[in-house]
């Protein structure tokens, strides 16, 4: 089956195909008739199944739920309340969820919930009682391509890619709400219709949380990571590497000494291994990465400043930042512009090497001292 052209009824069908393969031989799976379709509040079933052994001595009963697309949303409104509805009535049936991808966070939602499920791609987590089947198997970790290929453009679809989100994300970061999408807007130089609609699909994620139009809640660990996925430094920011024939060190004197007598304040900044070793002092060696600004040139003028040799494979790397985004908070530590924390967690947790484990090490750190670097909204 091609998922493109999925529908509840394709997929539920190609789920109990699954499932069947997971149970193995003398195992029988029969889609039950006869009583109306059960329902809970607002949520439909939609199909039951019996499972039977191959002793054949017990059976269980799957209330199963097909749908062609699941968010953590959907899981914390209507699924929970159904599955609510079955532990308080008591009932001996288990609730299975299925679709064509399930994400991770949907997936980590329906096991808090303790929700069984299955996606076509291999992700699942099925707990019967009676008689007792337990099933934990691994799938993709992505949406398949056939899953997103061929969709229509529409200007309603926005991720967690691009320029535009990389403002949002700093912003959502970088400042503790409350606040308003207009407010986001104006503060990043999006659009606002934009704004809203990517909120609402951080929304869906449960990694935001609004009381009416307000923002009151951002899970930004989460969001940092989320927007990891879509970002890779190297390849996202054009970088020429040079060679540091007095040490890395000498070039961080260098830079403080050039920032210091420039006529006017440079974009340029540290990040990676560098900046990280600030906050985390057991990290050791790794390569110098410097962002500046995107012109053809600039990484060749700041080469040459610092007295640079250019090579392959050297160990100071000049990035032309992919947006102005990248110098907003930067601060100064003996001379030397640094990236800010929330453009450092970034940067490492999508970088080569060794740096996603250092952004895992920064992120604890920031955690832990989340009211030193994270401001208040300055609605002034």
């Amino acid at each position: 089956m091609d998922e493109t052209d999925a529908t509840p009824d394709s997929v539920l069908q190609q789920a109990l195909r699954s499932l069947q393969e997971l149970l193995g031989a003398g195992w029988e799976i029969t889609a039950l008739p006869g009583p109306e379709t059960p329902r809970a509040e607002d949520g439909v079933i939609d199909s039951r199944v019996q499972v039977l052994p191959p002793d054949g001595q017990r059976f269980a009963e799957l209330l199963v739920i097909a749908r062609t697309a699941l968010t953590p949303r959907d899981v914390e409104t209507e699924l929970r309340r159904i599955s609510n509805v079955l532990r308080h009535a008591r009932s001996h049936q288990t609730l299975l969820v299925t679709s064509p991808w399930i994400s991770a966070r949907t997936q980590q939602a329906l096991q808090e919930h303790e929700i069984s499920y299955l996606d076509l791609t291999g992700n699942a987590s099925i707990a019967i009682n009676h008689p007792s089947i337990r099933i934990k198997t691994h799938g993709a970790s992505r949406p398949p391509k056939s899953l997103t290929a061929n969709e229509s453009p529409s200007p309603r679809t926005v991720t967690l890619a691009g320029v535009r989100a990389g403002r949002v994300v700093r912003f959502l970061i970088d400042r503790r709400p409350p606040y308003r999408a207009g407010q986001i807007a104006d503060a990043t130089d999006v659009s606002l219709p934009w704004v809203s609609r990517l909120l609402g699909q951080l929304e869906d994620q449960l990694l935001i949380r609004r009381t009416g139009r307000m923002i009151t809640e951002v899970r930004w660990p989460e969001i940092l990571r989320a927007r990891a996925e879509t970002y890779d430094l190297l390849r996202h920011n054009s970088y020429v590497s040079t060679v540091a024939i007095n040490g890395q060190d000498a070039v961080l004197a260098q830079l403080a000494k050039a920032v210091h007598t420039a006529t006017e304040q440079p974009r340029i900044a540290v990040t990676g291994s560098y900046a990280t070793k600030r906050f985390a002092p057991y990290i050791v060696g790794g390569r110098l990465m410097i962002y500046v600004d995107p012109g053809p040139h600039t990484p060749d003028l700041w080469a040459d400043r610092l007295d640079l040799m250019q090579a392959d494979g050297g160990d100071v790397l000049f990035l032309r930042a992919y947006d102005q985004v990248v110098f907003e908070g930067t601060s100064n530590t003996r001379g030397v512009p640094y990236v800010a924390l929330s453009q450092l967690a970034l940067d490492s947790l999508a970088g080569p090497d060794r740096l996603p484990a250092e952004g895992e090490r920064l992120l604890e750190y920031m955690i832990d001292h989340e009211n030193e670097w994270r401001m208040p909204f300055d609605r002034g």
